[in-house]
């Protein structure tokens, strides 16, 4: 098949530049969804349940969704790997994740490694040589990727016994080919703490604000092309992401010991403005999302979700209605390896569109309980 030449070419490319400007906030600017990658979720099991994980995540994702989490984990070494594919299998997404603990088995240390990326994206501006004729072997590709890297600290507190907390460190790396790259530094907070059968957790993410600094380095023949279409070049900048709170309460329910019932509601407060969710002010935003598990004998689960809850209008007659997504899954764990798969586009009660999602989880050498502290 022919490739598609001409003025469509010039506009991909066009249409590619102005995405990168998008990116390109002013001076040490505030913008609303910064790092926006790293709030997708990671895990099937955290899918299914919309994100409602801050209070009883225990396993190597709570390194991702709250870090205190990491000190219930009960193996020597469990990992987790992930693959979803997003807008037609257009962006890829991929998160891995491993936790070890300490010499004393009472700390943990975990990485986690997230990365959402468009890759082979034509970069056609060499297509027509100087004489005017088409070479296609001019044609380059260029990925866009945004990586994150967490470092997880997590431990019981010893005269607390059902206290815990963790800390990320984070850094972030995000590259549009050649042209622009950003740098980037945070820090998490969580905590757990247990009540008997109730759950309670919080989550502080980019808790002193998360800096990324963006360079650019375009080629003149690429600045000709910016300017030609009306558009100012970027210049190095800082976009700060600011903090981020999870509230979460979760509740155990055991059924003659062989069934077991989790429900759990988060509360997400954003303080970078009004966003387009149930609870918002000038201030700050919350966010609702519930999640729920049960399964049978630790071994078959099955869960449900309810998220995304948005403000929006009616495409027919401009009245305002909200939208909501819900999400399913499925679980099966044996010993130490455990399978979960999550669907998170159900119906038309929500504009976004997800993918299945499979998640692998796999721990090795389960320590006993008494070598827990515990």
């Amino acid at each position: 098949m022919k490739p598609i030449t001409g003025p469509f070419t010039t506009g991909l490319l066009i249409c590619s530049l102005l995405l990168l400007l998008s990116l390109a906030p002013a001076n040490a600017q505030v913008r609303k969804y910064s790092n926006e990658f790293l709030s997708i979720g990671v895990g099937a099991r955290g899918m299914a349940m919309s994100g409602a994980q801050v209070a009883s995540v225990n396993d190597v994702t709570a390194g991702y969704w709250n870090p205190a989490g990491l000190a219930q984990v009960k193996y020597n070494f469990q990992g987790s790997f992930m693959h979803a594919e997003y807008f037609a299998g257009i962006a890829k997404y991929d998160y891995g994740a491993i936790v070890i603990p300490m010499k004393d088995k009472k700390r943990f240390l975990g990485v986690s490694l997230v990365r959402f990326a468009v890759d082979d994206i034509p970069n056609t501006i060499n297509l027509f040589e100087a004489d005017g004729t088409i070479n296609y072997d001019n044609i380059r590709s260029f990925s866009v990727g945004d990586y994150g890297t967490f470092i997880s600290y997590a431990q019981s507190i010893p005269k607390l016994k059902n206290l815990r907390v963790g800390g990320n460190a984070k850094i972030i790396y995000r590259k549009a080919g050649d042209f622009a790259t950003a740098w980037g530094f945070g820090l998490d907070l969580g905590a757990q703490y247990d009540i008997k059968k109730l759950k309670l957790g919080l989550m502080a993410r980019d808790i002193t604000s998360t800096f990324n600094a963006w360079s650019f380095n375009f080629t003149d023949e690429e600045k000709e092309v910016l300017v030609a279409t009306g558009n100012s070049l970027p210049s190095s900048s800082l976009e700060i992401t600011t903090p981020k709170f999870i509230f979460g309460a979760a509740y155990e329910i055991s059924i003659k010991d062989k069934f077991h019932i989790l429900p759990e509601l988060n509360f997400e407060m954003t303080t970078d403005g009004k966003r387009n969710v149930p609870i918002r002010t000038n201030t700050v935003s919350i966010d609702p999302r519930f999640g729920l598990e049960m399964n049978y004998v630790n071994i078959v689960y099955v869960r449900f979700g309810v998220g995304n809850i948005q403000r929006a209008t009616d495409d027919i007659d401009g009245s305002p209605i909200v939208t909501w997504q819900p999400n399913l899954g499925v679980g099966l764990r044996i010993k130490g390896v455990g399978i979960d798969y999550a669907f998170t586009d159900i119906g038309n009660q929500s504009d976004a569109l997800y993918s299945h999602v499979f998640s692998l989880n796999v721990g090795i050498n389960k320590r006993q309980e008494k070598a827990q502290g515990n």
